[in-house]
């Protein structure tokens, strides 16, 4: 059971920042057709915030888990 909680946990923060680096490239590549975002690089920042959210769970579970 703990390790079926911990495999859940790591593909849960993967797929998070599978989601949030798709989104990074997408500015990346069209920043200029996203209307509803006119600052590019505060959106990409945010994004970058949720990557590192989700990267340090990573790391804490591999550390104390």
């Amino acid at each position: 059971m703990r390790e079926h909680l911990i495999k859940a946990l790591k593909a849960h923060a993967h797929g998070h920042i599978q989601k949030h680096v798709a989104n990074v490239e997408i500015y990346l590549e069209r920043a200029q057709g996203i209307a509803e975002h006119p600052d590019v690089v505060d959106s990409i920042e945010k994004e970058l915030a949720e990557i590192a959210v989700y990267d340090d769970q990573l790391s804490m579970l591999e550390k104390y888990f």
